[in-house]
C-alpha cells in the first residue's frame, strides 16, 4: 500500500518578502577585500592558489590604508611583519575562508576552464570572479543568519512580529555594512554560525542523541573558528550541562546511571569541538609556532582595571546603543522573553552580558574602523529574538492596528536613521575612526544625506571602482591626520 505523500510546505507571505528583499539587494554587494578582510581572505586565496600559508602577495595587494606600515616603498613586506616561523603574522581567523572555500573552489575551476578557452582571466584569486564570489557568499551567509533567526523567533511569536524584528535588525544594525559593503570581514559569517548553532541547540535541547552531540560539537568548533569571541556563546551548552547534572542528581537519588551517560556524551562533545577547532589550532601553530597563540594582545594586557562598560554601549566612538538604538528595544524584549521561555532567555541574557564584559575589557573595544560596535553582529539571532519579543509585548499591550502601526514606526525610523548614518560613515562625512559629533551627524542626516545619497548610490551601482578609490583616499587621509607628527 503506497504512502500518502505530504503536501510540500509553501513559503509564507513574510518569507517571500524576506527572500525578495535579499535578491533585490544583491546589487549592493561590494566585491572588494579591504582592511581586516585582507587577513581573512588571505587563507582562502593562498591555500587555493598557492597551496601554502605565506601571505606576501595578499599583503602586497592590500588596500593602501592596510599596507601602511606593513609594506615598504619597494613593495616588499617589512621584516617586522614576520613571525619566528617565517610566516606573516596573520592574526585574523581562518573560519571565514572555510565558509568561502566551497564557492571559491567552484569559481577557480570555472576560471581555469574559461582561461583554457581563451578568456584570459587571471586565476590568481584577486581577479573579479573570485572577489564577486567572495562578496556574494558573504551576503548569502548574512541572509541565512537572518533567515534562521526569523525561523527561531517564529517558534515563539506571531510571524508578523518575527518578520518585523528580522527586518529591523537587518537594516537598523551594523549587519548590512558587513553583509554588503565590507564583505571580506568576518561579521556576517559570525552571525550565521551563531544563528546555526543556536538553532540546532534549540532543536535538540529536549533529547539529544549521540550523533546530534557530535554535530553540535562540530558547529561549536566552526563558530569559534570563524570568530574567537563567539566562544562566549558556548556558555549555552555549559549552563545546559550544569542544569542537567543538577536535575539528574536530584531525580536519581544523588547519582544513578544517567549522570555517567551524560558525562560520556559531554566528553564526546568536547572531543568533537577540539577536532573541529583544528583549522585554527594548526594555522596558529604554523604561523606563530603555538596552537594557542592568536597574535592578538595577550589577555594580561587587557583593561582589567578600567573596563569600558559605559563607552561600549553609549560612546560616540562606535557605542552599541548610541549608534544602533534599535538594539535598546531588542534588549528590553529579551527581558520580557523570560516570561515565554525562562531557561532559554536566561542563557541568552548570560551570553549577552558575558560578551559585553569581554568587549569592554578589550583594549580595542571601539573596533577602530568600525560601523557601530561591529563585534556584536555575532549576536544577531539574540537581537532578532529580543526585538520579536518586544513587539509581541507591544501587541498585547496595544491591541489591533494601534500596535501594528507603532511596531512599524519603531522599525522604520531606526532603519532610515541607520541607513543615513551608514552613508555618512562610508563616505567619511563622519570619521570612520574615533568619536563623532552627534550634532554634525544629525545635521548631515537632514541637510546633506538627502541631497547626496541618490547621486552617490548611482555611482555605487555604475562606477563603483572610482567611488571606492575616493573612499580609500579619504580613509588614508584620516589615518595620516591622526598620526603623531614626524611618523610615516
Amino acid at each position: 500500500m503506497s504512502q500518502v505523500q505530504q503536501p510540500r510546505r509553501r513559503f509564507s507571505r513574510w518569507e517571500r518578502i524576506l527572500l525578495g528583499l535579499f535578491v533585490f539587494t544583491l546589487p549592493l554587494v561590494n566585491p572588494w577585500v579591504r582592511g581586516d578582510g585582507v587577513g581573512y581572505y588571505a587563507y582562502a586565496r593562498s591555500l587555493l592558489i598557492e597551496r601554502h600559508l605565506n601571505f606576501e602577495k595578499d599583503w602586497q595587494h592590500g588596500n593602501e590604508s592596510f599596507v601602511m606600515g606593513q609594506v615598504g616603498p619597494d613593495g616588499r613586506v617589512l621584516p617586522s611583519e614576520y613571525t619566528s616561523t617565517g610566516h606573516i603574522a596573520n592574526i585574523w581567523s581562518i573560519g571565514p575562508s572555510l565558509l568561502w572555500a566551497p564557492f571559491l573552489v567552484v569559481t577557480h575551476a570555472g576560471v581555469l576552464l574559461v582561461d583554457q578557452m581563451g578568456a584570459h582571466v587571471s586565476a590568481d584569486g584577486f581577479s573579479a570572479p573570485y572577489l564577486i564570489t567572495m562578496a556574494v557568499a558573504t551576503s548569502f551567509y548574512g541572509f541565512l543568519s537572518l533567515w534562521i533567526s526569523f525561523y527561531l523567533a517564529r517558534k515563539y511569536f506571531e510571524e508578523r512580529w518575527a518578520f518585523l524584528a528580522t527586518l529591523g535588525i537587518w537594516w537598523a544594525s551594523s549587519l548590512p555594512v558587513y553583509m554588503y559593503f565590507n564583505p571580506s570581514w568576518s561579521h556576517a559569517h559570525s552571525a550565521f554560525v551563531v544563528a546555526l548553532f543556536l538553532w540546532y541547540w534549540h532543536r535538540t535541547r529536549t533529547a539529544r542523541t549521540l550523533p546530534q552531540w557530535i554535530l553540535l560539537g562540530v558547529l561549536s568548533g566552526l563558530m569559534v573558528n570563524v570568530y574567537y569571541p563567539n566562544g562566549v556563546v558556548l556558555l549555552v551548552p555549559v549552563m545546559e550541562a550544569i542544569s542537567s547534572y543538577w536535575k539528574e542528581w536530584n531525580a536519581s537519588a544523588h547519582g544513578g546511571p544517567a549522570i555517567p551517560r551524560l558525562f560520556v556524551r559531554h566528553l564526546i562533545y568536547l572531543g568533537t569541538f577540539v577536532v573541529a577547532l583544528l583549522p585554527t589550532l594548526i594555522s596558529r601553530q604554523i604561523i606563530f609556532g603555538s596552537p594557542t597563540n592568536t597574535g592578538y594582545t595577550p589577555v594580561r594586557g587587557w583593561a582589567w582595571h578600567s573596563p569600558a562598560f559605559w563607552s561600549v554601549l553609549f560612546s560616540s566612538d562606535h557605542g552599541l546603543l548610541s549608534w544602533t538604538p534599535i538594539l535598546i528595544l531588542a534588549l528590553v524584549g529579551l527581558a520580557w522573553f523570560h516570561r515565554v521561555d525562562q531557561r532559554f532567555a536566561t542563557y541568552l541574557t548570560v551570553v549577552f552580558v558575558a560578551f559585553y564584559v569581554l568587549i569592554s575589557l578589550h583594549p580595542d573595544w571601539d573596533g577602530l574602523s568600525s560601523y557601530g560596535s561591529r563585534f556584536f553582529v555575532s549576536l544577531t539571532p539574540l537581537f532578532v529574538l529580543g526585538l520579536a519579543a518586544f513587539f509581541e509585548w507591544l501587541g498585547r499591550a496595544w491591541h489591533g492596528r494601534r500596535s501594528t502601526a507603532a511596531a512599524w514606526t519603531m522599525v522604520a525610523v531606526p532603519i532610515v536613521w541607520n541607513l543615513g548614518l551608514v552613508y555618512q560613515w562610508g563616505t567619511h562625512l563622519i570619521p570612520a575612526r574615533g568619536p563623532i559629533s552627534w550634532r554634525a551627524a544629525a545635521y548631515n542626516q537632514v541637510a546633506v544625506v538627502p541631497e547626496q545619497a541618490v547621486s552617490t548610490m548611482k555611482s555605487y551601482l555604475t562606477r563603483r571602482g572610482k567611488l571606492m578609490d575616493r573612499i580609500e583616499r579619504e580613509d588614508v587621509k584620516q589615518i595620516k591626520s591622526q598620526r603623531p607628527e614626524g611618523t610615516e
